[in-house]
This record gives C-alpha cells, structure tokens and sequence, in this order.
C-alpha cells in the first residue's frame, strides 16, 4: 500500500515492479544480479480519484507513455530493496507535485520610489553616454 495523502493511497497489486540488470560500471555484481527496478504503473485503470487522474495525465514528463503508463526506473543502488524504495519513492512525489496547485500570483504595483530610482539611473545613463561623444570646439 503506497499512502498518497491521508485519504488516497494505491493498492499494491496497481503497481507492476520488475527486476532487470543495471545500466554502467559496477564490477562483477553487475552481470549476474538483477539489482534495476522498473515500475509501471497504469494511470487510467488505477483506483486513484478522478481528479489525480485527470492531472497526471495532463502532465508533460518523460517518464509518462501516450498509454497513461508511468514509467520509472530505478538504479542508483546496489541492492535491489533499496530500487525498489527509490522508485515507490519517485511515483509517490510524482503523484504529490501533480496533485499540487500552484499559488497564483497577485499583480502588484511598482512603488513610487522604485519607479524614481529606476528613471533616474535612466536619465544617468543617457548623461554618460552623452559626455561620450565628440567634443566641438565652440
């Protein structure tokens, strides 16, 4: 059971967890251990509420197929528990920052002082660039 939220969690047997052989360096363990985890994870046939669903689905990441499937894969570690930490890890963050409205944010005003001091370092500028050019003998 992978707890989302204090309501919403994901049943164990809705996420599919596979062994395969690491990627890299890593010496001998490397041929022969199956240590990589790769987890999928089928958005649409999940019992997660309507509204995760319809936010994950309309998120723009790699790691998601045109099938609704969330793919990631893990292989940082040696052994193949932690992978499988790891990658429970990644699907629960992922489904955390999908479900997380962003603040909106609120125009606000320039103050006045801002304005001042943006005008006159202006008004600064253009005097030195002024004083740059040629000199008249008048």
């Amino acid at each position: 059971m992978l707890q989302i939220s204090n309501v919403v969690s994901i049943p164990e047997y809705e996420i599919e967890m596979s062994a395969v052989r690491s990627q890299g360096a890593g010496g001998q363990n490397v041929n022969k251990v199956a240590t990589a985890i790769h987890l999928r994870f089928d958005i649409v046939a999940s019992s997660l509420p309507d509204r995760y669903k319809e936010r994950l689905l309309k998120l723009s990441d790699q790691r998601l197929t045109k099938d609704g499937v969330i793919v990631i894969k893990a292989q940082e570690h040696r052994s193949q528990e932690q992978n499988r930490e790891e990658a429970l890890q990644r699907l629960q963050d992922l489904i955390k920052s999908a479900i997380a409205v962003p603040k909106l944010r609120k125009r606000s005003k320039p103050t006045r002082s801002s304005q001042r001091k943006r005008l006159d370092s202006k008004t600064k500028r253009s005097q030195l660039k002024t004083m740059r050019g040629k000199v008249t003998d008048e």
